[in-house]
């Protein structure tokens, strides 16, 4: 991946990683471009707003503020450090299960 192909999709890499939205139109403004970059990240975001949601399913069911608190830092730490990333051009996956989000969603951008 050469440095003009990182320019061209940062904007829509960083986008993907603002809300379940962001998502929805870096998926379909990069299915026209199948930009390599948005589409790492792109699968980045999608594994880390799945996960957010599933886990979040499970962390409110407990009645613990530590809990509560805990999972959202985690997840807020997740998604800047993700966003760093993006916006540093860097194809850095998010620590734990960043690599399982790439084999998971492959088929995203190809």
């Amino acid at each position: 991946m050469n440095q003009q192909e990182i320019d061209s999709g940062k904007g829509l890499a960083i986008v993907s990683y603002l809300a379940l939205i962001g998502i929805i139109i870096a998926y379909f403004l990069n299915n026209d471009k199948k930009n390599a970059f948005t589409s790492f990240h792109l699968r980045q975001s999608i594994g880390l707003w799945l996960m957010f949601h599933l886990l979040g399913f499970v962390a409110s069911s407990f009645d613990s503020w530590g809990v509560t608190s805990g999972f959202y830092l985690f997840f807020c730490i997740l998604f800047i450090y993700g966003l760093i990333g993006a916006i540093a051009g860097k194809l850095q996956t998010v620590p734990l299960l960043g690599e399982l989000f790439q084999k998971w969603f492959a088929n995203i951008g190809r």
